[in-house]
């Protein structure tokens, strides 16, 4: 499975965050293999965004899903 190249295609179609913000999870295959082979949710990662959180520098505005 090809990975995500963020110069050519779209962050959103290939990913959102969980409900929490903590998480970046895949919406296509493209996605999810590129969360796996970077492992974008390893745990420091996930603890560093949950401070962010808190802090409400998390998530970016751009990337939350407009319902």
């Amino acid at each position: 499975m090809p990975l995500y190249n963020p110069r050519t295609q779209p962050w959103r179609e290939h990913f959102a965050w969980s409900v929490d913000g903590y998480l970046i999870e895949g919406r296509t295959p493209t996605g999810r293999a590129t969360i796996a082979a970077l492992q974008l949710n390893r745990p420091m990662l996930v603890a560093a965004r949950r401070r962010w959180v808190r802090a409400g520098w998390h998530p970016p505005e751009e990337d939350l899903e407009r319902s």
